[in-house]
């Protein structure tokens, strides 16, 4: 799958004042287009979300105010936009550590930590910031791949675990073009893949609330004991 280029690529559509819930999804479903060639476009990547998921993100912000590490989050802010990390120091941590395998992964991969162009203006925005960062977090701690199929099963982990309509969105427009880019496509086994990531989702402790920049010397391994349902059987 080729990227596009800033030519071929639609310019940004704007969210309106108090759109509605089909204007919302609307612009959700143009900026997705872009997303599916290039998944870390910082600008197409905060539309989307405050288009298609700031209402769920208004949510979760209502409910970490009731617990203390939800009202900490919210007061504190931290970010972990791409400016703000330092991928070679933490890969100077010793191996096995959370921040070493962070690094480590995202230099095999050849990734870049996804940037954030503008402040949040309240907390959902600021939510929706900060499940965007944290996105590749979930492919680290839970081993599914960055492939096609591997992205597949975060967005069904994600839908389990955070109800994320983002995540069904994606599931629902991507499942038509899934034989073009996944080789032996079989769609009994691709559906029981999807059922296993979303109930190992659901199982998982929440991830929107945890302070991954407390862990950067912690052992992975014991993050994932800690965070991580065990995978489940899906052959």
């Amino acid at each position: 799958m080729q990227l596009q280029t800033s030519a071929s690529r639609p310019p940004l559509p704007l969210l309106p004042e108090n759109p509605s819930l089909l204007t919302r999804l609307r612009v959700g479903l143009r900026t997705l287009q872009v997303l599916k060639v290039e998944p870390t476009n910082p600008a197409f990547g905060a539309v989307f979300y405050d288009s298609v998921e700031i209402g769920r993100c208004a949510e979760l912000a209502r409910q970490f105010s009731r617990h203390e590490e939800g009202r900490r989050l919210l007061a504190d802010k931290p970010s972990l936009s791409g400016s703000e990390l330092n991928l070679e120091a933490l890969e100077k941590l010793p191996p096995g550590t959370f921040g070493h395998t962070f690094a480590s992964y995202y230099r095999a991969k050849g990734l870049q930590p996804i940037e954030t162009l503008s402040p949040p203006k309240n907390d959902a925005q600021y939510l929706a910031k900060r499940l965007r960062e944290t996105h590749d977090f979930i492919h680290l701690m839970t081993g599914y791949d960055t492939d096609v199929m591997g992205e597949m099963e975060v967005q069904a982990f994600s839908l389990g675990n955070l109800h994320l309509r983002t995540s069904l969105i994606i599931l629902l427009n991507t499942a038509r073009e899934l034989p073009q880019h996944i080789p032996g496509f079989n769609a009994a086994v691709y559906v029981r893949r999807l059922w296993a990531a979303f109930r190992r989702g659901a199982d998982s402790r929440q991830f929107a609330s945890f302070r991954w920049e407390h862990h950067w010397e912690t052992p992975v391994a014991l993050m994932r004991e800690q965070l991580i349902a065990p995978a489940r059987e899906w052959n």
